[in-house]
């Protein structure tokens, strides 16, 4: 399967399913990837705006230290850092894809960058960058569309011409869930349903007593752990009202919330308003070294989300075992496709969730077979997928 074959990626970030997915991809190639990443240098100088609000979100979540993980990097893969200054939001700044073209051209002919292919991540920008470099260099591009369903369906709705063209454009469309699949053969017939995966060497099996043990957890509680930005569609503050009811049913529970953001101010609130502090924790920002550790010392792993594209998060858990309990939003019906790996309630219905997180609870789970279901979503089986778009691409 390896070829020699130099690849330009063009991304948001170098984090989590990006970085991951890019050194599975690395693994298959001979040539080199190179890996520009855009970068707002306005957030060095919010480092000291003594503000909060927004200001402590962006600080939070794009500074350079945020954007990039080089740990542990492949040698053929290549980081650079697209700077740029802008203030307007990245969903109505039409002008910041022609922004990230303009620098990545630079970069390649100031470091004579040689790329056989293009991989973008997300539609706008770094897709529309993607697609006009494409064209520039004559060279095929894959797109693949992270955006949660909710996002995505306001760019299909969007009338943005800069959004069809790039959709228009790209030689390969890949979707992180089958069900978009027909909205966007629409604009382009070479549209690949690939889902996220996971990391195996970072989600490894762990004795639940030990992992407990090693985060100064109870070992006599049901413990229900949840993780993602603490945002609206992530929806919290849903499974915090399920834990109303809960509670009313069993008290040997324990409710983690991983993360921060915009919400936990209110979420806090929430869980004071209704009597919750005893059954309900916000753990704010877990670090990605100590994620197994929290998925392996939980009984369930839990994800109330209003909206989805297909959630790392889910594959994370089904990797070390975990039962899931979720929403049928975006790709997760078609990951959950039986009740031996979870089970689903619609969004934003708090009772229907309660209901399926006590059942959870006190079912017998096979958590070898889990375990089994999920090694299809190694990143290393998805690249192996991707690698087969980039043949037809080429």
């Amino acid at each position: 399967m390896r070829k020699s074959l130099n690849i330009l990626i063009i991304a948001p970030n170098y984090v989590d399913f990006i970085k991951d997915s890019t050194e599975s991809i690395a693994k298959y190639v001979n040539g080199e990837i190179t890996v520009m990443v855009r970068y707002n240098i306005l957030v060095e100088f919010l480092r000291y705006v003594p503000f909060g609000g927004i200001f402590d979100s962006i600080r939070a979540w794009y500074t350079k230290e945020k954007l990039l993980d080089i740990h542990k990097k492949p040698k053929n893969v290549n980081i650079h850092l697209l700077p740029m200054v802008y203030i307007i939001p990245d969903g109505k700044n039409t002008s910041l894809g022609d922004k990230i073209a303009n620098k990545a051209e630079k970069l390649i002919q100031k470091n004579r960058i040689k790329f056989d292919l293009i991989h973008a991540h997300f539609t706008w920008p770094c897709g529309y960058a993607g697609v006009r470099l494409a064209k520039e260099y004559n060279t095929p591009v894959v797109i693949t569309l992270h955006e949660n369903r909710e996002w995505f369906l306001k760019e299909y709705h969007s009338k943005n011409e800069k959004i069809y063209w790039t959709w228009r454009n790209a030689d390969a469309l890949i979707r992180v869930n089958k069900k978009d699949v027909p909205l966007l053969k629409e604009f382009n017939p070479n549209v690949y349903s690939i889902p996220n995966g996971f990391n195996p060497n970072k989600f490894r099996v762990i004795d639940r007593r030990k992992a407990r043990v090693h985060l100064g957890l109870p070992q006599d509680k049901k413990i229900i752990f949840s993780l993602g930005n603490l945002i609206e569609r992530k929806g919290f503050q849903y499974l915090i009202e399920a834990m109303k009811n809960i509670v009313k049913v069993r008290t040997d529970v324990l409710c983690l919330i991983g993360g921060s953001g915009s919400l936990e101010g209110k979420l806090k609130k929430q869980i004071k308003e209704l009597g919750l502090q005893g059954y309900v924790k916000l753990l704010g920002y877990v670090p990605n070294e100590e994620l197994s550790l929290w998925m392996n010392a939980a009984d369930i792993f839990v994800l109330p989300s209003l909206s989805e594209g297909n959630p790392t998060v889910m594959f994370e858990a089904l990797g070390v075992g975990l039962p899931f309990v979720g929403t049928t939003v975006g790709g997760v019906p078609e990951i959950i496709t039986s009740e031996d790996y979870g089970l689903l309630c619609p969004p934003a219905d708090p009772e229907c969730l309660a209901e399926k997180i006590l059942i959870a609870l006190e079912r017998e789970w096979n958590r070898e077979k889990i375990r089994k279901y999920a090694k299809q979503f190694t990143w290393e089986e998805i690249a192996k997928r991707i690698w087969k778009v980039y043949q037809k691409a080429l």
